[in-house]
């Protein structure tokens, strides 16, 4: 197939080209930066609309990953950041999608578990409802901007991507140095549910996205087995073999990181991918210890 793909020099994107052309497949990236276009992109500004779709025929299918990252301090300007960024570029891509004379076939158009806000005291899936907080408002205004493209009969697949494991960047990035120098911590109590997913889990499972044709709506990119902080916290140090002793205060936490704190690293979310198992989609990591010692 032909992709156009966007966030393409992102953590998830820039492996996700590298695997789809190891399997023959040809990239179109939607870039932002002139200076970064060669034969084998396109510019595009969502934030002025600004996109060729004439440039767009002949793609059969689009992954849609750009966006303002979450991490930072959550002033005003930067949450308007984060929501228009998603909004805006889903909506560019979905409607120049809907527009071109040779239909693609799907469009993969990414979004979060944030979607199901804190939900401590229950498991979800994706037949659960939208949570509160302003991450489960950001995910369903992300994934409703590619209306254009779901009406227009284009299959459209939201991956509501979990806690994205990576040694290359990332949470586990930032980790890994605290962790390595044997000051790892708990968060608060500790008690809160993490729903992770390896990075090779995420490209594998966005290329299976791609290619299964009964797959649609929403999808949770989420290993089996979630843990607490408490758990992924015990788990890294002894993969690393240091000492995990500390805890940080909530209220610490929430005055460094504020808002952003709350709804990440204290937000309790029991993930289950319940339509990657029905469509038959088969994990490479489904217990934290083993992905951990093979990122670590």
């Amino acid at each position: 197939m032909k992709i156009a793909i966007t966030g393409s020099t992102g953590l998830i994107g820039s492996a996700l080209c590298e695997h789809l052309r190891s399997k023959g497949h040809s990239i179109l990236r939607l870039q932002r930066k002139r200076s970064s276009l060669d034969g084998e992109s396109i510019y595009w500004k969502p934030s002025e609309s600004v996109l060729d779709s004439d440039s767009l025929e002949g793609i059969d299918a689009a992954v849609h990953l750009a966006g303002e990252n979450l991490f930072g301090l959550w002033t005003q300007s930067k949450k308007q950041r984060i929501m228009q960024s998603r909004i805006m570029g889903t909506a560019l891509l979905s409607n120049a999608m809907a527009g071109l004379k040779a239909q693609p076939k799907v469009l993969i158009s990414a979004s979060a578990i944030g979607y199901y806000g804190h939900r401590p005291d229950a498991w979800v899936n994706e037949e659960s409802q939208n949570g509160d907080g302003f991450l489960a408002e950001v995910c369903r205004e992300w994934e409703k901007a590619a209306d254009p493209a779901r009406e227009a009969g284009i299959r459209v697949v939201h991956p509501r991507i979990g806690l994205l494991l990576s040694k290359n960047g990332g949470a586990l990035k930032i980790m890994l140095p605290v962790f390595k120098a044997g000051l790892g911590a708990k968060l608060g109590s500790g008690n809160q549910m993490w729903s992770w997913i390896a990075i090779d889990d995420v490209i594998h499972a966005l290329a299976f996205l791609l290619e299964s044709k009964e797959a649609r709506g929403p999808v949770n990119l989420v290993a089996p087995n979630p843990v607490t902080n408490k758990e992924f916290t015990k788990t890294l140090g002894k993969v690393l073999h240091r000492p995990t002793l500390f805890f940080v205060p909530t209220p610490l936490m929430e005055f460094a990181a504020g808002e952003m704190a709350q709804e990440t690293m204290f937000s309790s979310q029991a993930v289950q991918s319940k339509r990657l198992a029905e469509w038959g989609y088969s994990f490479k990591y489904k217990e934290l210890k083993t992905a951990l010692s093979d990122l670590t």
